[in-house]
């Protein structure tokens, strides 16, 4: 089996995945995966699409990251994880696509507008 390269992206955060057979490691930016996300929600949120097809100790996969916070980070890994799986297998779809890990979030940070504080702060109204 060749090497899957897929990407996936959440607000401002990229994630260019490698997935190739193994035997389940993940390693982001060079670390090492319990270190790079230490808290076990965002842990259970990159290895989601695996254990829902199965796969947890099958693949090795290789992660670059870049771009937002860890939340954002942690969910763009796993659209691109829950893309590999559609690109391995297509029955895998019917899997992960009812439970919303194919649809890429379009939400992003509303712009400021200039004349208030923030995008939808104003700044203090005086009468007089």
């Amino acid at each position: 089996m060749e090497t899957i390269h897929t990407i996936g992206r959440r607000k401002t955060a990229v994630a260019r995945i490698y997935l190739k057979e193994g035997n389940g490691t993940i390693t982001i930016n060079n670390r090492e995966f319990a270190n790079y996300f230490p808290t076990d929600p965002l842990q259970y949120k990159v290895k989601q699409p695996l254990a829902l097809t199965n796969n947890e100790d099958a693949f090795d996969i290789t992660v670059n990251v870049f771009g937002g916070g860890i939340t954002g980070q942690a969910e763009a890994i796993r659209l691109a994880i829950s893309r590999a799986m559609c690109k391995l297998d297509e029955e895998n779809r019917g899997i992960l696509k009812p439970e919303g890990l194919l649809t890429r979030d379009p939400r992003m940070v509303e712009r400021k507008k200039y004349g208030q504080k923030k995008a939808r702060k104003k700044f203090q109204f005086s009468k007089r």
